[in-house]
């Protein structure tokens, strides 16, 4: 692709960026959905699905909370990605992602299933006042589990928020210092709770309200077929491809265009 075709196809993919938070930086979550090691498999290849998408339309992406699966994969996942029309983008992967293969834990090479759920929530920038009263927070620290070597914070640095009167935790043990980690985690609390105020004053008219509220394990967005044959097809917009390997790579951008031109 040239580089004015480029330029065209991203004008036109910001044309539909007219949300009032798309231009906004963005923390997306992955949680994998029952199925143990398989899924939490799956929701680590998302995981670097996204990186990869982030590396290629230049945003930064950094993971704040990670939680490893006691065999492969991962149990959650929080990612902060900064970068122009972040949550824009972004938002449209909000929902139920389902990956067919034959299993590589599967001693028998049976095909497997699984599902994974992806969240999406704008960052609030600090010209937006979210009240927080700091009675109603408890704050725990815990060390951080990274998957070892130099890299390990051997200290308690690691920072676990609660907002007692809604029940909304964050935590975050990518940084250094506590302080750090304390910054940052009340950064993803502020705009948790700015998400949660949008819900309530919008109700069904918020676009997060609907794409969460939407989520279960019977409705994904999107499949994800290796065996037997290579199919990724959007359910949402009907948009197929079959070079699974190069989607995974993190070229969802064609899914993210479709989608953005629906009706709202």
């Amino acid at each position: 692709m040239t580089h004015f075709q480029e330029y065209v196809e991203e004008t036109e993919i910001k044309h539909y960026l007219d949300g009032e938070n798309d231009p906004s930086n963005a923390f997306l979550s992955i949680h994998p959905g029952a199925g143990g090691t398989e899924s939490q498999d799956w929701a680590e290849i998302l995981l670097r699905m996204y990186l990869r998408f982030c590396e290629r339309l230049g945003f930064k992406a950094e993971i704040t909370d990670i939680l490893a699966g006691e065999e492969a994969g991962v149990k959650s996942v929080s990612v902060r990605v900064e970068g122009e029309f972040a949550f824009g983008y972004l938002k449209e992967e909000i929902g139920v992602h389902r990956l067919v293969r034959i299993s590589p834990f599967d001693a028998n090479k049976r095909r497997h299933t699984s599902f994974a759920a992806v969240f999406v929530i704008p960052e609030v920038d600090d010209s937006i006042h979210v009240d927080i009263d700091a009675k109603d927070l408890r704050i725990d620290t815990y060390r951080s589990s990274g998957k070892g070597g130099q890299h390990v914070n051997r200290t308690d640095s690691a920072v676990r928020i609660t907002h007692l009167p809604t029940h909304t935790v964050v935590q975050c043990q990518s940084e250094r210092s506590q302080h750090q980690n304390k910054d940052r985690a009340m950064k993803m609390l502020r705009s948790r709770l700015y998400d949660l105020e949008l819900k309530n004053q919008q109700k069904v008219k918020d676009k997060i309200e609907d794409g969460k509220g939407g989520i279960a394990w019977g409705n994904q967005i999107r499949s994800y077929v290796m065996q037997p044959y290579q199919s990724i097809k959007d359910h949402r917009t009907g948009l197929e491809r079959g070079d699974v390997q190069r989607v995974l790579d993190g070229d969802i951008i064609g899914f993210i265009k479709e989608s953005l031109k629906l009706p709202r």
